[in-house]
């Protein structure tokens, strides 16, 4: 018999390749809206539906160059935001690129404040600071000398702030434009990145930068992560037309605890020391930058309400005459100080 030797593992590591295979799917945004408008009877003729996007870009000043100009912008955004992501996880674990990507929203801010011109809030800043306070926890973590570390952090840092960009260039590009015209822009740029960007992934196979056997290529995986990734874009873009933006930003967050459950349970991931703290701290100025504009006024209502409360119930009042037996509220005369009476007039007179 011969002596057959094992079989090396072929190991994965295409992170261009799996980013552009990633980005291929959202050519499936304006599909999964057709369907969308199928499943709740308000199907049209495609033929008008395309027309109605068509003519709305139209009245905003779009010509097709101009339109594929832009989304060629955007798709290469796009790419470059997922493969910077997708070339963090092989340092970081999934929870702590996921952290750090949740800091997009801190950049957003920042951008909307400095591009869009948006109302300066002060918490927010405090925010901004407790993210970057995560960052550089998270970015030593393991010591100063492990740079590969610091490498992986930095990706998923430049990932997160590239996605704050996206959506800020978008909204001030796009503007707020409505579902079907969000569903046919993103499927332009799945158009166009599988149109136009494949040569990058040929010459990155060529060059041998990259390895794109069929052995090494776990297409199971990656269509199930295509999908995923599409399912979280979809309910990014299309949720806000349907509930508050905040509640759809929020999910991003709470996606980190359980990443973290399931890198324990998978890789026996131990979150402790600087990296726990970064985390909690990326999470607290997450929840800050979601503090409304006016926060302080309703911080104020309620420091008001519970002073009255307080100061009822310690003189003992109940609620004030006149508003809760129908009767009339007590009117004071302020030229002189005493009650007004109802019996007579501003000036003296019996009624």
């Amino acid at each position: 018999m011969f002596n057959i030797p094992p079989r090396q593992p072929v190991y994965f590591s295409a992170p261009f390749f799996a980013a552009w295979f990633f980005t291929n799917f959202s050519l499936l945004f304006f599909p999964i809206y057709l369907l969308g408008l199928v499943s709740t009877r308000k199907c049209e003729k495609l033929s008008d539906i395309l027309g109605d996007v068509l003519r709305g870009f139209r009245e905003r000043g779009f010509t097709v160059g101009r339109f594929l100009n832009r989304c060629l912008c955007f798709c290469i955004l796009w790419l470059v935001t997922t493969y910077l992501y997708t070339l963090s996880l092989h340092v970081l674990y999934a929870t702590d690129a996921l952290a750090l990507f949740a800091t997009n929203v801190a950049c957003v801010y920042l951008l909307s404040w400095v591009i869009l011109h948006e109302q300066f809030v002060g918490v927010r800043i405090v925010a901004i600071i407790l993210c970057d306070t995560g960052i550089a926890l998270l970015a030593y973590m393991d010591g100063i000398t492990e740079s590969r570390t610091l490498s992986g952090v930095v990706l998923a840092t430049l990932a997160g702030a590239g996605y704050a960009v996206f959506r800020v260039m978008f909204r001030k590009v796009m503007g707020d434009p409505p579902v079907s015209q969000i569903a046919f822009i993103f499927t332009a740029l799945g158009f166009l990145n599988a149109l136009l960007l494949w040569p990058v992934v040929l010459g990155l196979y060529l060059t041998g930068t990259e390895s794109l056997t069929s052995e090494s290529i776990p297409w199971n995986l990656q269509f199930a992560a295509s999908l995923l990734l599409l399912v979280f874009h979809v309910l990014m873009q299309f949720s806000a037309a349907v509930t508050y933006n905040m509640f759809v930003t929020l999910g991003l967050i709470t996606a980190v605890p359980v990443s973290g459950a399931l890198d324990v349970i998978l890789y026996s991931a131990n979150f402790a020391g600087m990296k726990l703290a970064g985390v909690i701290l990326i999470g607290i100025g997450f929840f800050l930058v979601m503090f409304p504009a006016n926060w302080p006024d309703y911080i104020t209502r309620l420091l008001r309400s519970i002073i009255m409360l307080g100061h009822n119930a310690r003189w003992g009042r109940g609620p004030r005459s006149g508003t809760s037996t129908g009767q009339h509220p007590t009117i004071i005369d302020y030229r002189t100080g005493y009650i007004r009476s109802h019996l007579r007039s501003p000036s003296g007179r019996v009624r």
